[in-house]
């Protein structure tokens, strides 16, 4: 199965600190922008959720 990844919204086009995220149902993939062949981190929905809301902060 091939995943259909994407960037944040907010990523901007100079580079930074970006993560892509794909959806591998019931689960959600996270990778690395600049580096996406060193792996993936496989999180649940609600894991996912706490992900985001602690880099929010």
């Amino acid at each position: 199965m091939e995943l259909k990844w994407r960037k944040s919204s907010y990523s901007g086009s100079s580079g930074g600190e970006c993560v892509e995220v794909a959806a591998l149902t019931p689960r959600i993939a996270v990778r690395d922008s600049k580096n996406p062949d060193h792996g993936t981190l496989t999180l649940s929905p609600k894991a996912f959720r706490t992900f985001v809301e602690h880099v929010k902060r």
